[in-house]
């Protein structure tokens, strides 16, 4: 016989306060071309891979193109929209098709569930256009 857990008394750890999770590139309104790296920050807490556990720590999810945030009481999924960077990582490269796209990033703890209360930074958005057909800026007169 299994015993299963409903996913609303799954424990989730806690944040530190005043912890912070934001992308650092590109900026919100950025004009990029494909493949777009982004680069992950964080502040008051610490990364660690997933699996491990140790207070006031969690690594990077990735959320593109959602309307809404994910549940934040069960594991992240993991697919195209919600990427896990499960081994501490805090930036990749995505390769992404031309138009509007936006970017939230959310932490996790050891087994991929939001802390409480969930650290999840401001949405941004990015245009990706064709090669070379980023506007070159004006040198400094």
């Amino acid at each position: 016989m299994s015993l299963s857990v409903a996913p609303s008394v799954i424990a989730r750890q806690k944040s530190a306060l005043g912890t912070e999770v934001y992308i650092i590139s590109p900026q919100d309104g950025e004009t990029v071309t494909s493949p777009v790296t982004i680069r992950f920050g964080l502040k008051g807490m610490g990364i660690a891979p997933a699996g491990i556990v140790k207070e006031n720590t969690g690594h990077h999810h990735l959320l593109i193109d959602l309307a809404y945030p994910p549940a934040m009481h069960q594991p992240l999924p993991k697919d195209k929209r919600h990427k896990h960077f499960g081994g501490g990582q805090t930036e990749t490269e995505l390769t992404l098709k031309p138009g509007k796209h936006t970017f939230q990033l959310l932490l996790g703890d050891h087994v991929h569930i939001p802390h409480k209360p969930p650290i999840i930074s401001k949405k941004i958005a990015i245009t990706v256009i064709e090669g070379d057909s980023v506007p070159e800026e004006k040198p400094a007169e």
